[in-house]
């Protein structure tokens, strides 16, 4: 669950937010009425607590993956709910680069894709790696809770074997996986950005 809505939230997030980016106002690519379409349905769909919009879209996920529950059908709400956050975090750190390395490149005549993709993308690499690390881990914490709706994994297995059966001791070991699995993918995740960041110094 985690590998597949990561995958799929990375490429819908990483385009979201490029095109957010671009076409704010003074950008690149600017188009306020893309801006303000895109803008909002981030806006709408961000907010909304994981399981409140698993639940919600259980109709449209039986429509995409073909059935409503378990755990191929967690990697859609995941996907939706990861990609809204990968977009944001994406557009953040894109405008946070500094402007001046944005007008040097097209003074030097670089095409917007070019100054987007070859300057503008690469200054914010370092930072756009941590917050994909912090949404990798936000993914753990939710196929926790997908568990709680009939999505399988480790969730399932705490209510299931745990929870229900007062057997304190699977809740403990589901526990500590949990933490184990959030601290490799962060110290992962910080190593490929402090090796990104180093390069581009």
């Amino acid at each position: 669950m985690v590998g597949g809505s990561f995958f799929f939230a990375s490429i819908i997030g990483l385009l979201l937010g490029l095109a957010l980016y671009a076409t704010r106002s003074g950008n690149l690519l600017e188009n306020r009425a893309v801006f303000v379409v895109l803008n909002a349905i981030v806006n709408v769909l961000r907010p909304i607590p994981f399981i409140i919009l698993a639940v919600a879209l259980i109709p449209l996920t039986r429509v995409v993956m073909g059935q409503g529950y378990g755990p191929v059908a967690a990697v859609f709400p995941l996907t939706i709910a990861a990609g809204v956050a990968i977009a944001r975090i994406v557009e953040s750190n894109l405008v946070a680069v500094d402007p001046g390395v944005i007008e040097a490149g097209s003074a030097m005549g670089a095409r917007p894709a070019r100054v987007l993709f070859g300057i503008v993308v690469p200054e914010a690499l370092g930072p756009l790696t941590l917050g994909l690390t912090y949404i990798f881990v936000a993914l753990i914490e939710a196929t926790a809770v997908a568990g709680v709706i009939g999505g399988g994994g480790l969730g399932n297995l705490a209510m299931t074997y745990g929870y229900q059966r007062f057997d304190w001791f699977v809740m403990i070991v589901v526990i500590i996986v949990i933490i184990l699995l959030v601290q490799v993918a962060q110290l992962i995740g910080n190593l490929i950005a402090r090796r990104v960041m180093h390069e581009d110094a």
